[in-house]
């Protein structure tokens, strides 16, 4: 019920912005502008900013507008209404538009993320922890039919563990808000990306003692999409795009954490460079970034597996239609 209000929203939202999304169309017609709308501002996308920080969206011509949604239902209609160029989010999202019958719906073009980024913090250090200690417990969980949420239930499955039955899941909370509700005295656990999960440990007030990502496997997590028309009429741009974002990959698959920590700091000017530099090295340890951007067809297939568990698949999604290969196949030679 939730997913159809959501694409309800979106196409009321496209209608109301038609004009304005056409009058920032013609405006930026003939110029190498982009406007990439990030579902958040995160050290897991350390590669992105790679690219940003190095300069590789300049050498590759083009001008780069960043702009932070804070969550994949903001950042998709940002998309559909024309606000945004290109979307960097959990691919679920482009599964949603897609099954809401909209006749421009999003693709993706390059995968980012292959890890889930995000950890299980408890109120005390746990060597020791099996994910059976969640059961009767509460939980600080994420958006229903997100794909951290839905990750998690995975790896909940995959233990044996009803996540309706075994344990409370609290998703009331807003994105980006379970960290200080956590250090606030809400739940016995939450699950934090960072670089929340490390200052839950540096204040004292939680402790990482799993990882979602290592114990799911690889998942495609995030990707960047465009509406289906944006990248016919745009192909350039969009290998531009791509082009670019590789250099920032294989930077970040050939330097040490310390070296990406100094690159991509200006991002993160609230975060000591050394808190960074942890960060990095705790994703790159559990390979959370792909070599290449190529969004694979078994990757896609297990996508579409973990929705379908999470009951959130109501047509067959073919991934022809989903996701286009060609502009990461030619930026990875």
């Amino acid at each position: 019920m939730k997913r159809k209000l959501m694409v309800f929203l979106l196409l009321t939202v496209m209608l109301m912005t038609t004009v304005t999304g056409c009058a920032k169309n013609e405006d930026n017609k003939g110029k190498n502008s982009i406007v990439l709308n990030e579902v958040a501002h995160s050290i897991f996308y350390a590669p992105m900013y790679v690219a940003i920080e190095n300069g590789y969206f300049t050498e590759e011509g083009l001008e780069l507008t960043l702009v932070t949604g804070f969550g994949a239902d903001k950042t998709m209609t940002a998309l559909l209404t024309g606000e945004a160029d290109i979307g960097f989010m959990g691919p679920e999202s482009t599964v949603y538009t897609y099954q809401g019958d909209m006749e421009d719906y999003a693709v993706n073009f390059a995968q980012l993320t292959q890890r889930a980024g995000n950890f299980v913090v408890a109120r005390e250090d746990d060597d020791a922890f099996t994910w059976d200690k969640l059961k009767g417990r509460t939980v600080l969980g994420g958006r229903k039919g997100g794909m951290p949420q839905m990750v998690f239930e995975y790896v909940l499955k995959k233990n044996n563990i009803d996540p309706q039955t075994d344990l409370s899941i609290d998703q009331s909370i807003d994105f980006g808000s379970t960290a200080a509700a956590f250090s606030g005295g809400q739940g016995d656990y939450t699950i934090e990306f960072e670089p929340h999960a490390t200052a839950l440990e540096e204040k004292g007030d939680g402790y990482v003692v799993a990882s979602v990502g290592e114990e799911s496997g690889y998942v495609p997590y995030t990707a960047f999409c465009v509406r289906k028309s944006y990248l016919q009429e745009n192909p350039q741009m969009i290998q531009s795009f791509t082009n670019a974002l590789q250099k920032g990959m294989n930077y970040v698959n050939s330097h040490t954490s310390a070296e990406i920590a100094q690159v991509i700091s200006p991002q993160f000017e609230e975060t000591d460079v050394s808190t960074i530099e942890t960060i990095i090295e705790r994703y790159a340890k559990q390979n959370t970034w792909k070599e290449n951007l190529v969004f694979e067809e078994e990757a896609f297939t297990l996508l579409l597996d973990i929705l379908a568990d999470a009951g959130q698949i109501t047509k067959q999604v073919p991934y022809a239609e989903l996701v286009n290969t060609e502009f990461a196949k030619t930026a990875s030679k």
